[in-house]
C-alpha cells in the first residue's frame, strides 16, 4: 500500500505540532540535561508511534521498513552533534541560544532534504547506475568520519569564515550578539549578528550530512513517504539530542567508527539491490547491533583522559 493523502497530511499535521510545540517549550530557556533527556525520549516515543500507525495503515513491511530508515537516519544524525558542538564553540553562541539557532536549522533542513530526496527518487527511477555514485558517496563519507576531529574543526572554520564573508556582502556583522535575533537594525541599517553565522554554518553542515544519509537511506527503501518521513523524525529530536549527548559524545570515540561501519554496509546493500535482497528487519538489527557494540567498546576501552576523569 502506498501512502495517500491521508497519510501525507497526518503526517504534515503531527510535524507541524510538533515543531510549535518545541519552539514554545525551548524559547528564552537555559536548556537543563534533564528536560533535553525527556524531550529526547518524547521524539523518539513519537517516531515509533508514528512507525506503528505506518504499520496499521500500510502494512507490517512498511512499518519495518520505516523503523530501519529512521534507525539508520537516527544513528547518522549523531555525527552531526560533533560538528554542532565545533559550530557553536567556533561562532561563541551561548546554550540559551543554542536552541533557536538549531530549531531553524532543522527547519530548513526540512526544506532542503524534501528537495533532495525528490531529486534522488527521480535520478534512481529514471537512471540506475546512479547507484553507482551513491554507493561511492556512501565510502567516502565512511573514510572520512574516521579522519577525526581535525578535520571536522577545519571544515567548521571554513564553513564559519565563508559565511561570513557571505553574509558580509550584504550585511555588516556586528561582533556582539543580540540576545535571540539574527539581524538588528543599527543607526538605521541592518546588521547581522553572529547567530545568523552560527545558522548558515548548520544549514551548510546539513546539507554535506544529507549527501551523505540520503543516499544511506535509499539502500533501504525508495518510498518518498517513508523516506522523507524517516528523515523528518530523525531530525526533530536532534536539538534535544545534541544537548543530552553535546557533554560526553567526544568520550564515544569508537562511535564514528561504528558509523563508518554502517555506511559499508549500507553502501553494499545499495550496490547489490535486486541481485541480494536483505530484509529491512535485518538490517535494522546490523544497525543496533553495531551501534551497541561501538558504544560499548568506547565505555570498556576509554581514552586515557577519559578514564582518568572517571577516576578522579
Amino acid at each position: 500500500m502506498n501512502a495517500g493523502l491521508a497519510e501525507w497530511a497526518v503526517f504534515a499535521a503531527l510535524v507541524a505540532g510538533a515543531m510549535i510545540v518545541d519552539l514554545a517549550v525551548g524559547r528564552g530557556r537555559d536548556p537543563s540535561l534533564r528536560s533535553a533527556a525527556l524531550w529526547s525520549a518524547i521524539w523518539i516515543g513519537l517516531a515509533l508511534a508514528f512507525g506503528g500507525w505506518i504499520a496499521w495503515r500500510m502494512g507490517a513491511d512498511a512499518g519495518v521498513t520505516y523503523l530501519t530508515a529512521y534507525a539508520l537516519e537516527k544513528s547518522l544524525s549523531v555525527d552531526n552533534v560533533f560538528v554542532f558542538v565545533l559550530i557553536f564553540a567556533q561562532t561563541g553562541i551561548p546554550p540559551r541560544l543554542q536552541h533557536r539557532a538549531l530549531f531553524w536549522g532543522i527547519v530548513g533542513a526540512l526544506v532542503m532534504r524534501a528537495a533532495l530526496i525528490a531529486l534522488g527518487v527521480y535520478l534512481l527511477a529514471t537512471f540506475h547506475w546512479v547507484i553507482y555514485p551513491f554507493a561511492a558517496a556512501l565510502l567516502y563519507a565512511a573514510v572520512r568520519m574516521l579522519r577525526g576531529e581535525p578535520k571536522r574543526l577545519r571544515f567548521v572554520e571554513t564553513s564559519c569564515a565563508l559565511c561570513s564573508t557571505w553574509v558580509a556582502r550584504l550585511l555588516p556583522i556586528t561582533p556582539q550578539l543580540e540576545g535571540a535575533r539574527f539581524v538588528v537594525r543599527k543607526d538605521g541599517q541592518l546588521v547581522a549578528t553572529p547567530l545568523l553565522v552560527a545558522l548558515l554554518v548548520i544549514e551548510a553542515s546539513d546539507l554535506l550530512f544529507a549527501l551523505d544519509s540520503i543516499p544511506a537511506v535509499f539502500a533501504v527503501t525508495r518510498d518518498p513517504f517513508l523516506v522523507y518521513t524517516s528523515n523528518v523524525f530523525a531530525l526533530l529530536g536532534l536539538r534535544s539530542l545534541y544537548l543530552v549527548i553535546a557533554q560526553v559524545v567526544t568520550k564515544l570515540r569508537f562511535l564514528r567508527t561504528g558509523l563508518a561501519v554502517i555506511l559499508v554496509l549500507v553502501a553494499a546493500k545499495l550496490l547489490l539491490s535486486g541481485v541480494v535482497e536483505i530484509p529491512a528487519g535485518v538490517s535494522l538489527a546490523l544497525i543496533a547491533l553495531i551501534l551497541g557494540v561501538s558504544i560499548a567498546a568506547s565505555r570498556l576501552f576509554p581514552r586515557a583522559a577519559d578514564a582518568a576523569d572517571a577516576t578522579r
